[in-house]
């Protein structure tokens, strides 16, 4: 009873602040957002030390004091992120579309023009979401992986928010069969491989030095349907606006790779690495990336199965 009640005063909560934000210009939505942020830095202390803690051992040229600088700006970051996607929400088409500017679409349509689709990752970086509402309307429209929300309103209202310029959103259940189906129709699928994953889905790969335990999903559809690996990236700008920059394709390792799916899985990390180093304050510090170590032969099973030369397509 007690979670009901939770899951429906925050959903009532996320509703007050997307009225609140529908009417609010630019300015106004980016200060709420940023006061959301450092509200929640200022009394989310198990979080707030996570961050701080993993920004220490990211950069350790860095002092305390900047670190904790880099905390708070990430913080509110993530407070903007909150309104200006809900904002969107709000927004027509027309008006969605003056809020961004693209860099190398030219990028993903390239990709696409091999006719085995195309698949586009980043990270809990920048404005992610929004990225994906644009993409579907500058491009066309795309699969995007996603985890549901343990809230069911906000899980309803996310689902709704993120379709509602066409894209579709595919969960675990049956996700091999979707996924493959979406790259045979030569379309884009969208995925974020920055969370910790544990168990046979996972691969090991250095991040900021460090060990990370890394889907392997990404490597091994790229590799099974010979889908280019675009990376893409939503970089905010003043006002409430984001550019969306797509970066060149990730080469595939050479035949005879001895390990090609953990060589791939790093290279895409590369990229997503490159980014945070570049503008740390743009990404997800507060999620526990380092955690433990996986199994060598992890990329061999689990929900989307090690690469084979004659698979077109599994079971699920």
């Amino acid at each position: 009873m007690l979670t009901v009640l939770r899951h429906r005063a925050e959903y009532l909560l996320v509703l007050t602040v997307r009225a609140a934000v529908s009417v609010l210009p630019p300015a106004g939505a980016g200060a709420l957002g940023a006061l959301v942020g450092m509200t929640f830095y200022l009394v989310d202390g198990t979080h707030r030390r996570l961050a701080i803690a993993q920004l220490q051992e990211a950069f350790p040229v860095r002092s305390a004091t900047e670190c904790r600088a880099i905390a708070r700006r990430t913080f509110t970051h993530f407070g903007r992120l909150l309104v200006t996607v809900l904002r969107a929400s709000t927004l027509s088409r027309a008006e969605l579309l003056a809020s961004v500017e693209i860099e190398g679409e030219d990028r993903v349509r390239a990709a696409l023009a091999a006719g085995k689709g195309a698949i586009v990752f980043s990270g809990h970086f920048g404005y992610w979401e929004l990225h994906g509402l644009a993409h579907a309307m500058v491009l066309s429209p795309m699969s995007v992986l996603a985890r549901p929300l343990d809230n069911p309103h906000l899980h309803a209202l996310l689902e709704r928010m993120r379709t509602a310029t066409g894209n579709q959103v595919i969960y675990r259940q049956g996700a091999l069969r979707k996924v493959l189906r979406a790259l045979q129709a030569n379309e884009c699928v969208a995925m974020l491989i920055d969370q910790h994953i544990q168990g046979a889905d996972a691969v090991q790969v250095d991040f900021f030095g460090r060990p990370a335990s890394t889907t392997s999903a990404l490597a091994t559809l790229a590799l099974r349907t010979g889908a280019p690996l675009v990376p893409a990236f939503a970089i905010p700008l003043p006002g409430g606006r984001c550019r969306l920059v797509y970066e060149p394709a990730v080469e595939p390792p050479l035949p005879g790779s001895t390990d090609p799916i953990r060589e791939l899985t790093q290279r895409c990390t590369d990229v997503l690495e490159m980014h945070v180093r570049r503008s740390p304050y743009l990404w997800l510090w507060m999620h526990r990336r380092w955690r433990t170590t996986v199994p060598a032969a992890a990329s061999e099973s689990g929900m989307f199965p090690a690469a084979r030369p004659d698979e077109s397509e599994t079971a699920e």
